[in-house]
């Protein structure tokens, strides 16, 4: 028997479910799920959430054990780890806030394993220990010099198709 309502249409526990919406729409805009944290993006989402939490541990470790060594190094590696989260939960998210967010926390990373990659070398004694940005992030394999460069290309990207 035909249902009176018309064509079967999804339903949630709250009523019908509407159909989603495409954001940007039009020719060559993004399709319904498409975001900074679907396809290759997964990766990059992933790979900032290890690297968040190997900086957090790391950080934890080094300001509650050796915070008389080197305050000003492992406060940056904490802020580091801080940053890896936002970014991490920018990318996955996606929406143009978030892209935003995203795009200042890749920048901000950016700068910060340049500028303390840097120092590092010039003043040693206030990195006596490996850090996340220090060397570079020799540390790390060099993920958290290249980390930012393909983020900040992932989001351009990004941008671009919409």
């Amino acid at each position: 028997m035909p249902d009176p309502r018309g064509p079967a249409s999804p339903e949630g526990p709250e009523g019908p479910v509407e159909p989603p919406t495409v954001e940007g729409g039009g020719e060559g805009g993004p399709t319904v799920g498409q975001a900074t944290g679907s396809g290759p993006g997964r990766i990059l989402v992933a790979v900032y959430a290890l690297l968040a939490l190997a900086a957090t541990g790391r950080s934890i470790l080094q300001i509650s054990e050796y915070f008389h060594r080197a305050p000003v190094a492992y406060l940056l590696s904490a802020l580091a780890a801080v940053i890896y989260l936002v970014a991490t939960v920018a990318l996955a998210r996606g929406g143009h806030t978030a892209v935003r967010v995203a795009t200042v926390s890749c920048s901000i990373e950016l700068v910060g394993v340049l500028v303390v990659g840097v120092l590092s070398y010039v003043d040693t004694a206030a990195f006596p220990d490996k850090t996340v940005w220090s060397h570079f992030g020799a540390g790390y394999g060099y993920v958290p010099l290249v980390l930012p460069v393909l983020g900040l290309l992932w989001l351009r990207r990004h941008r671009q198709s919409r």
